[in-house]
């Protein structure tokens, strides 16, 4: 099945391709020659990640998948959460964001650094046929940035149970146990 994926993040498609191996064919907004930009301006991950896939398939006719992605973190009262991307104000800069997030956190002990990613994955058909499942990995936010794979927070972020960071992991690791494969899997079984 060819799904059309309502990103411009090339980092997130990889990992969706690498997570769902050959069970969808998934095409790019920049493959597919569109260009787009969509107001994420949902208060949920649900409601984001519905904003994108709704847009882009009005706009083209076709299945589209979209998914909204944070990190929420309990010490900072659930943020950067659903603004996650855009966290330190300028939109996909993640050296940004990871400053800002280790600022807010200079004066918290690591045992009170507790967070989860979540991700909300959404399928929006020309018929008007919606599916969303969502995914979560706990952990902990270092003190500092290890690791220079992954993205976005993957260098402050330590799943339970390992002690690497999601930048750390081997992607082959990463994308068993991550908040996207953990989506990606409710999703492809309540889709496929």
């Amino acid at each position: 099945m060819k799904i059309l994926v309502a990103t411009n993040n090339q980092h997130k498609l990889k990992e969706m391709r690498e997570i769902l191996g050959e069970k969808l064919e998934l095409v790019s907004l920049k493959e597919a020659g569109i260009s787009v930009d969509v107001e994420e301006n949902g208060s949920t991950f649900e409601e984001n990640s519905l904003i994108k896939a709704r847009t882009v398939c009005s706009l083209t006719g076709l299945p589209t998948l979209a998914d909204d992605t944070g990190l929420v973190v309990a010490a900072l009262n659930g943020a950067p959460g659903v603004y996650s991307a855009r966290y330190a104000g300028i939109a996909h800069n993640d050296k940004a964001n990871r400053e800002k997030l280790l600022k807010e956190l200079s004066n918290v002990p690591y045992e009170k650094r507790t967070a989860y990613f979540e991700t909300v994955i959404s399928i929006v058909y020309p018929d008007g046929k919606e599916i969303t499942a969502s995914g979560k990995v706990s952990g902990r936010v270092l003190f500092e940035e290890e690791g220079s794979d992954g993205f976005g927070y993957d260098p402050m972020f330590i799943p339970d149970g390992y002690d690497k960071t999601f930048a750390e992991l081997p992607a082959e690791v990463k994308n068993t146990i991550s908040h996207r494969a953990d989506a990606l899997s409710q999703f492809v079984k309540g889709c496929l």
